[in-house]
């Protein structure tokens, strides 16, 4: 009976999350590979990653002390990271037809790698990526950041 109670539980916690997603909300990318410990904060839920796992704007994705994670966005950006990542999508569009495209990410510690996809292409001033002490314009480009 408890076990039930647990898995309804957690299903009400996951419809509910996704509500406050809004059920507009399409997902900007995904985990393409991981390795170790990864987790996505969602809101107020902590996920463990896995791959194939939907991103969403607003997701943090951090890596643990032997962890590491690819992800692709639906730009086709490529984003690598080493043990002890974390990383933001604070903002994400791709509306090529609407000329709707904006890339803003958040570093807060690690070593990231960027490797641009086409918003960077078709709207290279509308792609950031931030750190605690600058802020990273690209250009259509691949950049290694690390951030103690």
């Amino acid at each position: 009976m408890r076990t039930i109670f647990v898995e309804i539980l957690i299903a009400v916690l996951m419809l509910t999350s996704s509500l406050a997603c809004g059920s507009s909300a399409e997902h900007v990318g995904i985990v393409k590979s991981m390795a170790g410990e990864v987790e996505i904060a969602r809101g107020d839920l902590t996920l463990n990653a896995e791959p194939n796992l939907k991103l969403f704007e607003g997701d943090i994705v951090q890596t643990g002390p032997n962890g590491k994670a690819g992800l692709i966005l639906e730009d086709d950006t490529v984003i690598s990271m080493g043990n002890n990542s974390k990383i933001a999508i604070k903002s994400f569009m791709f509306q090529p037809n609407e000329k709707k495209l904006s890339l803003i990410a958040r570093i807060f510690q690690g070593t990231v790698s960027f490797l641009s996809g086409r918003i960077t292409q078709l709207a290279p001033d509308q792609v950031r990526i931030e750190t605690p002490h600058a802020t990273v314009g690209t250009r259509g480009t691949h950049v290694l950041i690390r951030v103690d």
